[in-house]
């Protein structure tokens, strides 16, 4: 490993923002503009006019940079624009820069290219080919409940290889979208990216259906339920809809703020696979051509609004 390898890798385990979607935006970026520049680099030339964004942060000029790396699929919708850490990530950046000129280490097609890697990471280009997409192997002998588990461990298993995206979460936010086109008909409820942050006065959730709030996450932790709270103050009846193994985690902390009573926590499989039953009237034929549903609806949830086809589920 080089120098300049080796000060990056530091760089990113002090801050291990940089290997999230909206840090690798903010070094692209910040990357093309400083070699406009004369160093060292005053870290506050690098601003809006405004202080409150990074120059040039935004998806046209990041997708440029990654075209011309042979990369057409989109990083981050808002190309880090909405990172509330992006001027922290640039200043951190900007000081890094300046060191390796001062050292006479500074080499930018190097350190675009070590970016880059790290962009082919997050975007699954390592697994993303059509041999490891998971493979639908529904086994009528197992319950439900295990064939969707299978589809999960894939979901982790690209997680553990990945720089920080959630692929369990996206993954059941789509089956959970997925499962409510099929009850409520394509158009009636609305999608979303799952690395766009539902960030709101009310926090409305991943979908509202009437005067209903669902919530669908791997980490329940004290903002999700503070979001739950504002619910019930306007009005709305949220819902948690999570992991088996952070059902409790939902619990406990509802319990702690008083909201145990007024938020229901469901355990995802048995959200999915309970209607799955219902709709096929437990007849098991049935169940094995409404779960293939399923996952038809789910594809195209995944392939209209995920950068990466990674998580689609080859039903060959």
């Amino acid at each position: 490993m080089n120098d300049i390898n080796r000060d990056l890798e530091k760089l990113c385990e002090q801050h291990p923002k940089f290997l999230k979607k909206g840090g690798l935006c903010v070094a692209l970026v910040v990357s093309r503009h400083a070699q406009m520049h004369d160093f060292p680099i005053d870290f506050k030339s690098l601003r809006t006019q405004e202080g409150g964004q990074v120059i040039g942060l935004g998806k046209v000029a990041l997708q440029k940079i990654l075209k011309t790396h042979g990369i057409n699929d989109v990083l981050a919708q808002e190309g880090g624009r909405t990172n509330r850490g992006s001027l922290g990530l640039m200043k951190r950046y900007v000081n890094l820069l300046n060191t390796l000129h001062k050292h006479g280490k500074l080499d930018f097609p190097l350190i675009e290219s070590w970016w880059i890697e790290k962009v082919r990471l997050q975007l699954g280009y390592c697994v993303s080919t059509a041999s490891s997409f998971p493979k639908l192997k529904f086994d009528a002998g197992k319950s439900l409940a295990a064939n969707i588990e299978n589809l999960l461990a894939h979901a982790r298993k690209l997680q553990s290889k990945s720089n920080g995206t959630n692929f369990v979460r996206a993954m059941l936010l789509h089956l959970v979208g997925a499962k409510l086109d099929l009850i409520f008909g394509i158009g009636k409820v609305i999608h979303h990216s799952s690395d766009i942050a539902y960030h709101s006065a009310r926090g409305k959730g991943d979908f509202q259906i009437d005067s209903m709030a669902v919530h669908v996450t791997t980490n329940p932790n004290e903002s999700l339920v503070r979001n739950c709270g504002d619910n019930l103050n306007h009005g709305l009846k949220p819902i948690i809809i999570t992991t088996a193994d952070a059902v409790g985690v939902a619990a406990f902390r509802l319990r702690n703020c008083g909201l145990n009573e007024w938020v229901d926590v469901l355990d995802c499989t048995q959200f999915l696979t309970a209607n799955l039953y219902q709709r096929s009237l437990f007849l098991v034929a049935d169940i094995k051509i409404n779960f293939i549903k399923l996952l038809e609806r789910y594809n195209q949830i995944v392939g209209e609004y995920e950068a990466t086809p990674v998580l689609k589920v080859n039903l060959a």
